[in-house]
């Protein structure tokens, strides 16, 4: 799992990259970034900022069409079944080797599960603030995971980092929690903060057994299967649990197809960064999303952000320059300099 994934083209981290210094240096001057830097770049890049975008486009679509949470869960999923044709290609079992078969459902079911609740709570609750649970639960959770059953400690300035992004969603979710109103829509909002919270405990445990998986086309594979897994199991469950609509307006589908290619490519950039990097900070540069959702959800879904809102993106940036700060290093001569 170590080695690159050609199916999305993207780099082999493990291998050395050509020096961006000029070839008149030293070799021992010359340095490429570490495999953990790249990796969370990878996230802050190609998964948090994406995936910022993916719950206001899911209140967009609910907001015109009323289009359910499962509908929406079905319509992402179609866009992972197109995977099949490239492990077809290649030979590759659909549903990888026999042996880790079972956890890589599993590991497709965890994000069905993360995914269905995160697309539930964002109904209820403005996406700024599910996104903020979802992201705080999972940093929390994939901290306390890898430290219990993996034994993978941090340093001061990671913890540090740490600290902060919980901090800062504190801050952001503090002030509503606070204030929810007695009655049904009170119940309703508190279920959306379950939910929200549910789904970032998910994430986190899809992330540790994603790490355990070990086969040449893993990537694709579970990508596969997270569409497979998700089809399985929203399609019944919307016929009996919701009510299927059919989106008549161009508004709706253009956020529906917005959701699935933006969620593809989050999916993807955060299952890579997870093999190079601590999965708490990844999780917590994830937090970048928190940041995205909150822009959008004041200047696009007109949506009251709160000064107490502003402050906690501001902390969780700064956490996240302190984490990315901090794992910056130089590989030179087979050895990492910090």
């Amino acid at each position: 799992m170590a080695g690159s994934h050609p199916y999305f083209n993207l780099p082999d981290f493990t291998q050395p990259s050509p020096p961006s210094t000029p070839s008149s240096l030293p070799s021992h001057q010359r340095c490429r970034p570490s495999n953990a830097t790249k990796g969370l770049l990878v996230a802050l890049l190609g998964g948090g900022l994406p995936a910022g975008f993916v719950g206001p486009f899911s209140r967009m679509a609910y907001q015109a069409s009323h289009l359910p949470s499962l509908e929406l869960l079905i319509c992402r999923c179609l866009f992972h079944l197109p995977i099949a044709l490239l492990l077809k290609l290649r030979g590759d079992p659909l549903l990888g080797p026999p042996d880790v078969r079972g956890r890589a459902c599993l590991h497709a079911l965890l994000n069905v599960l993360s995914i269905g609740c995160a697309y539930s709570a964002v109904q209820v609750v403005p996406a700024g603030n599910a996104a903020t649970v979802r992201k705080g639960s999972s940093t929390v959770c994939s901290a306390l995971l890898a430290l219990c059953l993996e034994s993978q400690g941090l340093s001061g300035y990671d913890w540090c980092g740490l600290l902060g992004s919980t901090l800062g969603l504190i801050i952001i979710v503090g002030p509503g929690l606070g204030t929810l109103q007695e009655g049904t829509t009170g119940l309703y909002t508190a279920l959306g903060y379950v939910l929200a919270f549910l789904s970032g405990l998910a994430l986190s445990l899809g992330l540790l057994v994603y790490r355990s998986l070990d086969f040449p086309s893993c990537l694709p594979t579970v990508a596969f299967l997270f569409g497979l897994v998700g089809l399985a199991g929203s399609v019944p469950g919307l016929f009996v649990l919701q009510t299927p609509v059919l989106p008549n307006d161009l508004l709706s589908w253009s956020c529906v197809g917005a959701v699935g290619i933006l969620a593809l490519v989050s999916f993807v950039c955060v299952s890579y960064a997870v093999t190079k990097a601590h999965p708490a900070l990844v999780c917590a540069v994830l937090h970048s999303e928190v940041v995205v959702a909150l822009m959008l959800q004041y200047y696009v879904l007109y949506e009251n952000v709160a000064p107490s809102d502003i402050m906690g993106a501001g902390v969780v940036l700064g956490s996240i320059a302190i984490i990315t700060a901090q794992n910056l290093s130089c590989e030179r001569e087979g050895q990492v300099v910090e």
